[in-house]
């Protein structure tokens, strides 16, 4: 009896050893671009392609309905929702800045400058991460449409991904408002 206690003792012992000794370590980020640089390299981008991929317009000249139609534009607007899908994750990696250092709002009256933006980015990291991932949720349903070749879920899809940003320039982007406070800014 002893002696399968110290064998069963001395398996689990070496289960226990072999799955820690298996682990990756964590992954050290090492952020380079700042939020401003990615929301200017990669969220607006995408976004825009996702937007003007399905879109009506109303000229003298009639009515064109807008869509991806070969498979060349459903690829291209499949990156651009990918980008913006991945992009979210980005956003959220530890000891990202949200610009460099010196750089200042293009026109403060309709936008924070960058060190209030990260104040209140680090006043409420979960509020952040809450957002960002509102964003991810978001454009996961245009990748979908995108992927079953649906217009209108792709069209859909942008109304959300248009509130999911609005959302969050209410709370970090634009000078306090009525509009910021009811987004949960103090």
């Amino acid at each position: 009896m002893r002696r399968s206690a110290w064998v069963c003792g001395a398996g689990i012992s070496l289960v226990l050893v072999a799955a820690c000794k298996d682990r990756e370590p964590p992954a050290e980020y090492r952020p380079t671009a700042t939020v401003k640089d990615i929301m200017d390299s990669i969220v607006d981008p995408s976004a825009d392609v996702l937007w003007d991929s399905v879109v009506t317009i109303v000229s003298a000249a009639g009515i064109e309905e807008k869509r991806p139609r070969t498979e060349e534009e459903w690829l291209t607007v499949r990156r651009s929702a990918v980008q913006l899908i991945e992009a979210t994750n980005l956003l959220l990696i530890p000891g990202r800045h949200v610009a460099r250092p010196g750089e200042r709002a293009e026109d403060s009256k309709v936008e924070l400058g960058p060190e209030e933006i990260e104040t209140l980015i680090n006043g409420d990291r979960q509020a952040w991460t809450n957002f960002a991932r509102g964003l991810h949720d978001a454009a996961v349903p245009a990748l979908k449409a995108i992927d079953a070749k649906n217009g209108e879920g792709l069209f859909d899809a942008g109304g959300r991904i248009d509130t999911a940003c609005e959302n969050c320039h209410l709370r970090y982007w634009y000078p306090p408002s009525k509009q910021a406070a009811a987004a949960g800014r103090q």
